[in-house]
């Protein structure tokens, strides 16, 4: 059984969220309405995983987090709201330790309940299978980028994989792709931040969120990036020392325009699972760009997406690194990209700043 503590203030929520989890057959439920009384509880109960409310009264979900990582860290899915004042404190979460967060229909809860739970149940079974460590803090994540990484080894390289060659010519052109999903917003901070204004490649992210998130990702990114980051709202060129978010609920499609490279949003593909699809965001580069010209990352992520796309990439003569299993929250797409033998090498979070810097000049 998953022990799963359900934190929420709403009494028509509890009972919506008590409903799903007891019709999988496999959940052992408490509830708490508030941060105060989650703390109580999770001492006692000891909870596989936690959905934790954002809004509540005597203690905010975002106080109760911190709490939770500070005496019982243990799996946190936030619940919030779409609005971009529950983005900024979702992005809050994310950094202090939540493992994921889903978002609440708009609207009428009840009617939007349907659509919601299968992505809820799959989270909060995902959560439950994560192990926590208070290092996934954002700042301690930081902190790691200010640390010289460890020399490389054969055993950090994907399997077979020769030393990275670097890429010292300055005038030639290219492109970094970066796929994230579950645990992203802390990694991006990890890497990004370690990337100098003058970067001389510009780097493309597609992190699986909502559209009222992307944005207020961009512009917290910008605030501890030396890099300009922004969200792709519309068709824009693509330069050096820029670091480019893809809106979230569509896909962001790599493509030239009057011999220049450019990137725009496009509504999203459903023969693709997730959004924005990294996969699809890979293969269209690949088909402006030469292969030795694209570097692409995934790291820590729910799922598959990205992985078939840049394990193509790495066979055409691309370069690839994988988040490393010792880092990310959950191993599912940086994993498949291994099994797939697609990765150039493999990575800590902490270490793939600098292999960027290392391979790009």
């Amino acid at each position: 059984m998953i022990r799963l503590l359900i934190v929420e203030d709403s009494a028509l929520m509890r009972r919506l969220l008590g409903q799903i989890f007891r019709a999988e057959g496999d959940f052992e439920i408490e509830f708490a309405r508030d941060g105060a009384e989650a703390l109580r509880t999770i001492s006692t109960f000891r909870p596989d995983v936690v959905t934790l409310d954002i809004h509540m009264p005597l203690m905010d979900g975002l106080a109760c987090l911190d709490r939770i990582m500070l005496e019982h860290p243990c799996p946190v899915v936030m619940v919030s709201s779409l609005t971009e004042e529950g983005a900024e404190e979702t992005l809050a979460a994310l950094e202090i330790g939540a493992v994921d967060f889903i978002a609440k229909p708009g609207g009428a809860i009840s009617l939007g309940i349907d659509e919601l739970t299968p992505r809820l149940v799959e989270k909060v079974r995902m959560a439950a299978t994560v192990r926590i460590r208070r290092s996934r803090r954002l700042a301690e994540r930081v902190r790691l980028t200010q640390t010289v990484p460890p020399p490389q080894t054969a055993l950090s390289r994907g399997r077979g994989s020769p030393p990275a060659t670097p890429i010292r010519d300055p005038a030639k052109s290219g492109l970094v792709l970066i796929g994230t999903s579950t645990g992203g917003p802390p990694a991006l901070d990890a890497v990004l931040a370690h990337l100098p204004a003058g970067f001389g490649w510009p780097v493309v992210v597609a992190q699986h969120m909502p559209a009222s998130f992307t944005g207020p990702l961009a512009r917290r990114l910008n605030k501890i990036c030396a890099m300009t980051v922004g969200e792709i709202t519309r068709q824009t060129k693509l330069e050096a020392g820029h670091i480019y978010i893809a809106k979230g609920d569509a896909d962001i499609i790599i493509s030239a325009r009057a011999g220049a490279l450019v990137a725009m949003a496009a509504p999203s593909d459903q023969t693709y699972r997730w959004h924005p699809s990294v996969d699809r965001m890979v293969r269209s580069a690949m088909k402006h760009m030469p292969a030795a010209e694209l570097v692409g990352v995934l790291m820590t992520g729910m799922g598959n997406d990205g992985a078939a796309a840049m394990a193509d990439l790495k066979a055409a003569g691309g370069y690839t690194i994988a988040e490393s299993e010792e880092t990310a929250v959950v191993w599912g797409m940086p994993g498949e990209l291994v099994r797939l033998n697609g990765a150039s090498e493999i990575r800590r979070v902490d270490e793939i700043g600098a292999s960027l810097l290392d391979r790009i000049c």
